[in-house]
Protein backbone atom coordinates (compact mmCIF):
# COMPACT_ATOMS: atom_id res chain seq x y z
CA UNK A 1 0.00 0.00 0.00
CA UNK A 2 1.29 3.63 -1.14
CA UNK A 3 1.68 6.26 1.93
CA UNK A 4 1.08 9.65 0.99
CA UNK A 5 3.55 12.24 2.50
CA UNK A 6 1.21 15.54 3.24
CA UNK A 7 4.11 17.23 5.19
CA UNK A 8 4.95 19.65 2.31
CA UNK A 9 0.96 20.59 1.81
CA UNK A 10 1.08 21.58 5.68
CA UNK A 11 4.29 23.95 5.83
CA UNK A 12 2.62 26.45 4.57
CA UNK A 13 -1.07 25.31 6.16
CA UNK A 14 -2.25 26.23 9.15
CA UNK A 15 -5.31 24.35 10.78
CA UNK A 16 -5.18 21.72 8.06
CA UNK A 17 -4.71 18.75 10.58
CA UNK A 18 -8.62 17.45 10.43
CA UNK A 19 -7.99 17.01 6.90
CA UNK A 20 -5.14 14.80 7.30
CA UNK A 21 -7.13 13.03 9.96
CA UNK A 22 -9.94 12.31 7.91
CA UNK A 23 -7.67 11.13 4.68
CA UNK A 24 -6.43 8.91 7.19
CA UNK A 25 -9.63 7.72 8.21
CA UNK A 26 -11.07 6.91 4.96
CA UNK A 27 -8.24 4.92 3.94
CA UNK A 28 -8.69 2.98 6.79
CA UNK A 29 -12.50 2.90 5.96
CA UNK A 30 -11.23 1.77 2.59
CA UNK A 31 -9.89 -1.82 4.28
CA UNK A 32 -12.50 -2.13 6.78
CA UNK A 33 -15.39 -4.66 6.23
CA UNK A 34 -18.17 -3.67 4.18
CA UNK A 35 -20.84 -5.95 6.83
CA UNK A 36 -23.58 -4.38 7.43
CA UNK A 37 -24.65 -2.96 3.37
CA UNK A 38 -25.63 0.54 3.89
CA UNK A 39 -26.79 3.91 1.98
CA UNK A 40 -26.33 7.31 2.64
CA UNK A 41 -29.30 9.60 1.13
CA UNK A 42 -29.31 13.26 0.81
CA UNK A 43 -32.84 14.10 1.52
CA UNK A 44 -32.64 17.88 1.76
CA UNK A 45 -29.95 20.94 1.74
CA UNK A 46 -29.71 19.87 5.15
CA UNK A 47 -30.47 16.42 5.84
CA UNK A 48 -29.56 13.32 5.40
CA UNK A 49 -30.72 9.41 5.56
CA UNK A 50 -28.17 6.34 6.67
CA UNK A 51 -30.42 3.31 5.66
CA UNK A 52 -28.35 -0.08 6.81
CA UNK A 53 -29.40 -3.33 6.04
CA UNK A 54 -29.26 -5.35 9.53
CA UNK A 55 -31.82 -8.00 8.90
CA UNK A 56 -32.10 -10.58 11.71
CA UNK A 57 -31.43 -8.15 14.39
CA UNK A 58 -34.31 -6.17 16.53
CA UNK A 59 -34.30 -2.97 18.02
CA UNK A 60 -33.29 -4.35 21.57
CA UNK A 61 -29.88 -5.77 19.18
CA UNK A 62 -28.82 -2.45 18.00
CA UNK A 63 -27.13 0.47 19.77
CA UNK A 64 -26.75 3.46 18.38
CA UNK A 65 -23.62 6.18 19.66
CA UNK A 66 -22.88 9.70 18.74
CA UNK A 67 -20.37 11.12 20.33
CA UNK A 68 -17.58 13.73 19.38
CA UNK A 69 -18.41 13.69 15.25
CA UNK A 70 -18.57 9.88 15.48
CA UNK A 71 -21.31 8.20 14.84
CA UNK A 72 -21.44 4.15 16.54
CA UNK A 73 -24.18 1.94 15.02
CA UNK A 74 -23.43 -1.73 16.99
CA UNK A 75 -24.93 -4.77 16.33
CA UNK A 76 -25.34 -7.74 19.48
CA UNK A 77 -25.11 -10.93 17.60
CA UNK A 78 -29.34 -12.39 17.51
CA UNK A 79 -29.59 -15.59 19.53
CA UNK A 80 -28.98 -18.08 17.70
CA UNK A 81 -31.85 -20.92 16.60
CA UNK A 82 -31.74 -24.24 16.35
CA UNK A 83 -28.49 -24.98 14.46
CA UNK A 84 -30.10 -28.75 13.38
CA UNK A 85 -32.87 -26.95 11.33
CA UNK A 86 -31.19 -24.99 8.49
CA UNK A 87 -29.38 -26.47 4.87
CA UNK A 88 -28.35 -23.96 4.54
CA UNK A 89 -27.87 -20.11 6.49
CA UNK A 90 -26.83 -16.95 4.25
CA UNK A 91 -28.68 -14.67 6.47
CA UNK A 92 -25.69 -13.39 8.27
CA UNK A 93 -26.80 -13.03 12.18
CA UNK A 94 -23.21 -11.98 12.81
CA UNK A 95 -21.91 -9.11 15.50
CA UNK A 96 -20.89 -5.52 13.81
CA UNK A 97 -19.71 -2.34 14.55
CA UNK A 98 -19.79 0.34 11.86
CA UNK A 99 -18.15 4.05 12.90
CA UNK A 100 -19.35 7.42 10.60
CA UNK A 101 -17.38 10.37 10.68
CA UNK A 102 -19.60 13.30 11.02
CA UNK A 103 -19.38 16.99 9.65
CA UNK A 104 -19.14 19.64 12.10
CA UNK A 105 -22.97 20.47 13.13
CA UNK A 106 -24.27 17.05 12.06
CA UNK A 107 -26.76 15.93 14.80
CA UNK A 108 -28.70 12.30 15.05
CA UNK A 109 -32.53 13.40 15.04
CA UNK A 110 -33.40 10.06 15.28
CA UNK A 111 -33.69 5.87 14.39
CA UNK A 112 -36.39 4.16 13.63
CA UNK A 113 -35.92 -0.02 12.42
CA UNK A 114 -38.71 -1.58 9.75
CA UNK A 115 -38.44 -4.31 7.48
CA UNK A 116 -34.93 -5.20 8.19
CA UNK A 117 -33.86 -1.80 8.06
CA UNK A 118 -32.23 1.01 10.14
CA UNK A 119 -32.75 4.25 9.12
CA UNK A 120 -31.42 7.12 10.97
CA UNK A 121 -32.14 10.79 10.11
CA UNK A 122 -29.40 13.17 10.21
CA UNK A 123 -29.58 17.25 10.21
CA UNK A 124 -27.40 19.78 9.45
CA UNK A 125 -27.68 22.61 12.18
CA UNK A 126 -25.40 26.01 11.44
CA UNK A 127 -25.26 27.97 14.59
CA UNK A 128 -26.22 31.32 13.98
CA UNK A 129 -22.51 32.79 15.43
CA UNK A 130 -21.12 30.94 11.94
CA UNK A 131 -23.80 31.00 9.39
CA UNK A 132 -22.30 34.27 6.97
CA UNK A 133 -23.58 37.61 7.41
CA UNK A 134 -24.30 40.44 4.98
CA UNK A 135 -22.23 43.24 6.58
CA UNK A 136 -23.55 46.86 5.77
CA UNK A 137 -21.50 49.39 3.93
CA UNK A 138 -22.11 53.30 5.62
CA UNK A 139 -20.70 56.33 3.80
CA UNK A 140 -17.37 58.36 5.31
CA UNK A 141 -14.96 56.49 7.39
CA UNK A 142 -15.46 53.80 9.89
CA UNK A 143 -14.69 55.17 13.10
CA UNK A 144 -11.40 53.21 14.63
CA UNK A 145 -10.93 52.43 18.13
CA UNK A 146 -8.55 55.04 20.38
CA UNK A 147 -5.71 53.54 21.93
CA UNK A 148 -6.41 52.94 26.02
CA UNK A 149 -3.01 55.22 26.91
CA UNK A 150 -3.77 57.92 24.09
CA UNK A 151 -7.67 57.58 24.71
CA UNK A 152 -7.42 58.17 29.07
CA UNK A 153 -5.18 61.06 27.75
CA UNK A 154 -7.64 62.67 25.45
CA UNK A 155 -10.31 62.39 28.12
CA UNK A 156 -8.29 64.01 30.88
CA UNK A 157 -7.41 66.80 28.75
CA UNK A 158 -11.00 67.07 27.43
CA UNK A 159 -12.47 67.03 31.28
CA UNK A 160 -9.43 69.85 31.79
CA UNK A 161 -10.46 72.13 28.78
CA UNK A 162 -14.30 71.73 30.31
CA UNK A 163 -13.52 72.80 33.91
CA UNK A 164 -11.33 76.00 32.96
Amino acid sequence: MNTLDFSPLFRTAIGFDRLARLADTARAAADAPSYPPYNIERTADDAYTLTMAVAGFGQDDIEITAQDNVLLIAGRAPQPQEEGRFLHRGIAGRAFERRFVLADHIRVEGANLENGLLHVALRREVPEALKPRRIAIAGGRPQQPALEGRAEAANSQDGQAQAA
